[in-house]
């Protein structure tokens, strides 16, 4: 890596305005991975700027020549992909499992908005009149995009990448944990594309800034629409504060994903879907599989060989392909988690592997026995933690489920297709999946949450967010009028 990298605005590279800088860190070394461009709202409002007078030419910009930017943009991040996955595993401890999702994923999304350049289309209404009524979609103008450093790859694309396919520019804002793989890195790829200047405009930032540019977005008119990944903590204050300026912003934030093993499922697989969807990317992504709801009759023998298969997994160094628990990306995030562990096991909780940790790598860590009326089954868990519960039928396994105040994903396991589909059309989620674990996602899918998990759609359904509904009508004949 570069010893030092700018932010990119109005398609040229910039020092802050300030001229300051931020260390990036290596989770798993504690090293300085490189420094970063330590943007403020100065910074943030110069982006807005740049974004606001690159809109109308882009906007008109033929669908066919926004696709095949895109196309190109996607061809070149796969040819970097053993840099990215490198890249992933030393800036924010990404075992290779995850790090390869993501520089397989990229391409696809990057795809997957070229293919939507030709969809903002519209419709033909009856009229009562003689007029030809229409309803029309235009582009908004400028989205400001706040994205995670948990999957900053793709969440980061996610945020950008449908809204500028629409026609829209876009100021992106990544966190300051992951500052290169899910925003510098974006921008290197849409300069070297072809992308015009003005249409993507990357702000980085360190500790401390990240309020401050938010409040920017929400305040300038001419920021249309924001697009939040985060947790709920930070989207409800952000949605409060949007609130106010009757401003729309799209919310996908934390979840509490149920995964249901009834007890037809055959228990290898669903112990292969359980350590896969509890554990990839050691527990740090929102649709991690953070209950185990299994049905009474097999929760024995399911426990037993989650618990062997949960023990055995590697943990160490993301660079090693072998590891598949990296570190968390922080101590807060760690102190957080072996909290939630000592207070489950204290209220009751079994303890039955892990609990401990080595740097930042906590070692994967099932808890059985837990209740409705402990913290840890209501609280999002952030890492390598598998609380085990068991529901005595079917049905209580889904009133377990539901007994949430979040609604991302969710996973049925069954043998039964009927009953998992009739199962899964009572799960509050904005996602379930039948025979898998709650983490799937594909790049057209409609995905979004729905109570504390967020509100708005992505995919099929980002032009209902990124987009603007308009009624046209056109007078044919000679309108006659009352007075």
């Amino acid at each position: 890596m570069r010893s030092g990298y700018q932010m990119y605005i109005n398609g040229t590279w910039q020092d802050s305005a300030d001229g300051s800088w931020f260390d990036d860190f290596n989770p798993y070394t504690g090293e300085i991975l490189t420094t970063v461009a330590n943007g403020s709202q100065q910074d943030a409002l110069l982006a807005v700027n740049a974004a606001a007078e690159a809109f109308p030419d882009w906007a008109a910009v033929a669908p066919s020549q926004k696709r095949l930017l895109f196309l190109k943009a996607a061809d070149l991040l796969e040819r970097r992909k053993d840099e990215l996955i490198e890249l992933l595993a030393r800036e924010t401890g990404a075992a290779r499992p995850f790090a390869a999702y993501q520089a397989a994923a990229g391409p696809n999304y990057l795809r997957e908005a070229g293919s939507q350049a030709h969809r903002v289309t519209g419709t033909i209404l009856p009229s009562e009149t003689t007029k030809v009524s229409m309803a029309m979609r235009h582009p908004v103008g400028v989205v400001a995009g706040i994205s995670p450093w948990n999957c900053p790859v793709v969440l980061s694309l996610r945020a950008v990448c449908f809204a500028i396919a629409y026609g829209n520019t876009v100021v992106l804002k990544p966190s300051e944990e992951s500052p290169v793989s899910g925003g510098v890195l974006l921008a290197e790829l849409f300069e070297e594309a072809g992308f015009p200047g003005g249409v993507l405009n990357v702000v980085t930032h360190g500790s401390g800034s990240s309020n401050q540019i938010g409040d920017l977005f929400i305040q300038d008119r001419r920021v249309k629409r924001i697009s939040f990944t985060g947790s709920t903590r930070v989207g409800r204050v952000l949605a409060e504060k949007c609130g106010r300026q009757l401003k729309r912003i799209a919310l996908e934030l934390g979840g509490n994903d149920p995964l249901i093993v009834l007890k037809d499922a055959e228990i290898d697989h669903a112990v292969n879907a359980a350590i896969f969807g509890r554990f990839l990317h050691q527990g740090q992504v929102c649709m991690n599989a953070k209950r185990l709801i299994i049905e009474k009759a097999i929760a024995q023998e399911f426990t037993a060989k989650f618990v062997a298969r949960a023990a055995a997994l590697k943990v160490g160094n993301p660079l090693d392909a072998a590891t598949v628990i990296g570190p968390l990306i922080n101590r807060k995030q760690y102190d957080t988690l072996d909290s939630q562990v000592t207070q489950a096991v204290a209220e009751g909780a079994q303890l039955l592997c892990g609990g401990y940790g080595d740097g930042l790598c906590y070692h994967p860590t099932v808890l059985d026995s837990v209740r409705e009326d402990m913290a840890i089954f209501h609280e999002e868990t952030f890492g390598p933690v598998a609380p085990i519960i068991v529901a005595e039928d079917a049905d209580e396994a889904v009133r377990m489920a539901n007994n949430s105040t979040y609604g991302l994903s969710a996973g049925i396991l069954t043998n039964n297709m009927q009953q998992g589909l009739a199962l899964a059309r009572r799960i509050e989620s904005g996602a379930c999946h039948v025979n898998d674990s709650p983490l799937y996602g594909e790049t057209h899918a409609p995905l979004g949450g729905v109570n504390n998990s967020g509100w708005g759609k992505f995919g099929i359904e980002a032009m209902q967010e990124f987009t603007e509904l308009q009624w046209v009508t056109l007078e044919m004949g000679t309108r006659q009028y009352p007075f």
